[in-house]
């Protein structure tokens, strides 16, 4: 591997962690060149399907769409970094192993949902409000429901 700030092309791995509960390695290298210290991840390619949007068209899976809705339901809530990712990487997995090269939208949204409802309660509801467009109280009180029925 080249080095980022000299180029040089010999570099050794100094250090190599696990993380992102396993997603990824982060390997600490050196430069036999300059001597700096860089990291790299190096993670499992895998080939995400498309997702079927409602209106029927198709579209690559965006990982960064996922945790933006998730990082908007999840605002001001006691939710750390680290719960947010391990629920991301959750529905990645979920994902992956469907096994389809096609996913609906709906069945994204639902391993949304189930993370959401296993970290944070109003979460899963201020998701649930807009992803399943509530039309009545009726609607909302139902997701309220499930949430304390889950306790």
């Amino acid at each position: 591997m080249y080095c980022p700030f000299c180029s040089h092309d010999d570099t050794r791995v100094v250090d190599s962690r696990v993380v992102e509960d396993g997603a990824a390695v982060r390997r600490r290298r050196e430069c036999e060149g300059c001597g700096k210290r860089f990291s790299t991840y190096e993670r499992a390619e895998l080939r995400l399907p498309l997702v079927i949007k409602k209106d029927g068209t198709r579209q690559s899976f965006d990982l960064d769409k996922i945790r933006s809705g998730m990082q908007k339901a999840l605002e001001k809530r006691p939710v750390s970094a680290d719960q947010l990712e391990h629920g991301i990487n959750a529905v990645l997995r979920a994902v992956q192993e469907s096994g389809k090269s096609e996913i609906a939208v709906g069945a994204l949204g639902e391993f949304v949902m189930e993370q959401l409802r296993d970290l944070d309660g109003v979460a899963y509801v201020r998701f649930a409000s807009v992803y399943r467009e509530f039309k009545d109280v009726d609607e909302f009180l139902t997701a309220v429901k499930t949430v304390v029925g889950k306790k």
